[in-house]
């Protein structure tokens, strides 16, 4: 059984505060309807009044603008709301409930009373709207019907205030949903165009699909890291990702700068491709610097490793350059990938590779032989391919190397080549 008292039930306070109307300034449209009220009935003072526990509140207060608020055990209004219906007391003296209220009593000696609760559509009392006089004083019944038709009017005032505060607070969940699906989309158009080369991101966002293209010339590059497994047994998860991650971030990070697009990686190697998909012709020789520069980065974090009594990391690299087919596989996760003999041969340039050193075929050396110094290795066979003419691609010609070493261009090369880089240099 609940024995919690009307003026103190825990869903009536709830809903009084859902309103949000407590100690809010006055609004003329409350005030009209004191106003009306009080004349219509002939009494001096009329009231709009929200209640709580203790308070009892005005939010309209006509005939009395000092008074803002009275405790609630000497309000009458305290026992309308428990009656939830129309209270009018002609003289209160007469009354048993009420000739002992100090109010009564004493000052300001309120003798006649009339008061509505105001119900919301869930059914509990906020307040009244009521009419005091200082004298007895009776009402008709059009009067007392009067009280009830304003009380019912400062109610939906109260609700549409509480409906506006609903909106506004949807449209804040609305706009914080906006606000997280355009971070959403933005991350999501990021993780796209780091995936995906930023023409084909484009086209895959706009069409929902990629169609495949042939390329007449173009230039491929496998590059694996020999014995990885042995470099790295025993190693924990961690140190082992963390580990491939810094040597792929290296090969990302020169090709960015030599205009090469890593497609792929399996494992410890890596898929490159230059030309595409934007065609360009410097792409032998944007691929064959990147080969250069990997090497002697990869050379530099050996020099690391050996100071620590490390086993160096050995990187092997097959370029050749050919046509090959290039478009977007998968349906749910999407795949940038090539195809065609060109791809094969360079792999197979890989795996015929020394460690530390790059095997070039005949085709990339037509087109960078005039400025890189390189080593014939012969014919040598490899599988499903028979033999491959192969040649080591040492430096860059010292009359076009910008360092001793032979890894970074200089001006010389790239006017005459016509070579474009995105700026960075790796020596």
């Amino acid at each position: 059984m609940n024995n919690v008292h009307p003026l103190c039930d825990p869903n009536r306070l709830a809903a009084v505060d859902s309103y949000e109307c407590l100690d809010t300034p006055p609004a003329f449209e409350y005030d009209a309807l004191t106003e009306i009220a009080a004349e219509i009935c002939g009494f001096p003072l009329a009231f709009i009044s929200l209640i709580k526990e203790r308070r009892q509140w005005f939010k309209s207060n006509y005939g009395a603008p000092e008074i803002t608020e009275i405790p609630t055990e000497v309000s009458v209004c305290s026992t309308t709301i428990c009656a939830n219906e129309i209270l009018y007391v002609p003289d209160l003296t007469e009354d048993e409930r009420f000739k002992d209220y100090p109010g009564v009593t004493g000052e300001p000696y309120i003798r006649a009373y009339c008061g509505m609760p105001l119900i919301n559509p869930e059914g509990y009392a906020l307040g009244t709207l009521c009419i005091m006089d200082f004298e007895p004083h009776a009402l008709t019944p059009a009067q007392r019907e009067t009280v009830r038709r304003l009380s019912s009017q400062a109610m939906s005032l109260l609700e549409l205030r509480r409906q506006l505060i609903s909106r506004d607070e949807m449209l804040k969940k609305v706009n914080v949903a906006r606000n997280e699906a355009e971070v959403a989309q933005a991350r999501s158009e990021e993780i796209l165009t780091s995936v995906f080369p930023p023409e084909i991101a484009t086209e895959l966002k706009n069409e929902g699909r990629v169609e495949p293209k042939y390329y007449e010339l173009t230039t491929v590059m496998f590059a694996d890291f020999k014995d990885s497994t042995l470099l790295t047994e025993g190693m924990e998860p961690a140190r082992l990702i963390e580990h491939l991650n810094e040597n792929f971030a290296i090969i990302d990070e020169v090709g960015q700068a030599n205009r090469v697009t890593t497609l792929r990686t399996v494992g410890d190697g890596c898929l490159c491709v230059a030309g595409l998909p934007e065609p360009n012709r410097t792409h032998p020789l944007n691929m064959c610097l990147m080969a250069l520069q990997l090497q002697q980065n990869i050379a530099e974090k050996n020099r690391q490793r050996e100071k620590f009594r490390l086993n160096p990391w050995q990187l092997r690299i097959g370029i050749n350059t050919g046509s090959l087919v290039a478009g977007v596989v998968g349906t749910t996760r999407y795949t940038y990938d090539v195809w065609g003999s060109a791809v094969n041969a360079a792999a197979r340039l890989e795996q015929a590779c020394e460690p530390g050193r790059i095997n070039i075929s005949p085709s990339t050396l037509h087109y960078v032989q005039d400025f890189f110094e390189t080593e014939p290795r012969g014919n040598i066979s490899v599988k499903n391919m028979g033999k491959i003419d192969m040649h080591f691609l040492n430096r860059i010609k010292p009359e076009y190397s910008l360092d001793e070493q032979g890894f970074a261009p200089n001006q010389d090369l790239l006017k005459k080549a016509g070579l474009e880089t995105n700026g960075k240099r790796f020596v």
